[in-house]
C-alpha cells in the first residue's frame, strides 16, 4: 500500500518549480499541504491530516536535493560552446500557401554562405525568421506580397551547444530561462533543435546574458 510520504515525493518531484522551491526553502510548506491534500487524499484513498502532509514535505526537502542538484548540475556542466551573433532581424509572417516556397527561394538565392544567421520555425499560424541585419532587404522583397506580422531590429543571439542527455534532464530548460528571467532579461524569441537552443534577446542585453549562460554550472 503507498504511503502518505510516497504520494507526497511523487507530487513534488514531477513538479521541478516546486520542488526547487521547496528545497531552496522559498514556499509555505503549509499552504503547499493545503494545496496538495485533496491529491494525497485522493491517491491513498482516505481522508488525510494537514500535519501529516507537512511532516511529509519537512522530511521530504533534504532528499529532492540530493536527487535533482546531481543530474542537473552534471548536464549544466557539461555544455558545449556558447556562440553569439549581433546585427539580427526578427520577422514574423502570417502563414499563407505561398510562404514557404518563398522562403525556400530566398535560401538558394543565399546560397550555403554560413557568414549569415538564419533560422525559421513554422508554427500553426505564423512563422517566424531571424536572420542577419545583412539579409534584411533579401528577406523583404522575397516575402512582398506576405503579411508581414511583427518586426524587430537591434537583436543579438546566444546559441548554446548541448550535451546529448539534455532531453532526458526534467528541469533543464527550466534552469537556464530561470536564470535568465532573473537576471532582468527579455527574451525575443526562443530556437530550439535536439543540441542547440538559441535565445535571441536586445542588444543591450546580450553582454548580461552572456554572462548568464555562461556562468550556470557556478549556480
Amino acid at each position: 500500500m503507498i504511503t502518505i510520504p510516497q504520494v507526497v515525493e511523487k507530487i513534488v518531484s514531477t513538479q521541478p518549480f516546486l520542488a526547487e522551491a521547496l528545497v531552496e526553502g522559498l514556499i509555505n510548506v503549509s499552504s503547499l499541504a493545503r494545496k496538495i491534500q485533496n491529491q494525497v487524499e485522493d491517491t491513498v484513498k482516505k481522508p488525510v491530516k494537514i500535519g501529516a502532509i507537512i511532516m511529509a514535505l519537512n522530511r521530504l526537502a533534504p532528499n529532492l536535493e540530493v536527487k535533482i542538484n546531481p543530474g542537473l548540475k552534471d548536464v549544466i556542466t557539461n555544455v558545449g560552446d556558447i556562440i553569439v551573433r549581433s546585427n539580427l532581424v526578427d520577422f514574423t509572417y502570417k502563414n499563407s500557401n505561398t510562404l514557404i516556397e518563398k522562403h525556400t527561394e530566398l535560401l538558394r538565392s543565399i546560397g550555403p554562405n554560413q557568414e549569415f544567421f538564419y533560422t525559421m520555425v513554422q508554427g500553426v499560424f505564423e512563422s517566424n525568421l531571424v536572420v542577419s541585419g545583412s539579409l534584411q532587404q533579401k528577406v523583404e522583397e522575397a516575402f512582398t506580397g506576405e503579411e508581414l506580422v511583427a518586426k524587430s531590429e537591434k537583436l543579438s543571439s546566444v546559441t548554446l551547444k548541448l550535451p546529448a542527455t539534455n532531453s532526458q534532464q526534467l528541469g533543464f530548460y527550466y534552469f537556464i530561462l530561470k536564470n535568465i528571467a532573473w537576471a532582468g532579461i527579455n527574451i525575443e524569441e526562443v530556437v530550439s533543435t535536439t543540441n542547440e537552443f538559441t535565445l535571441v534577446v536586445n542588444d543591450s542585453d546580450i553582454d548580461k546574458t552572456f554572462s548568464v549562460l555562461k556562468n550556470m554550472g557556478n549556480n
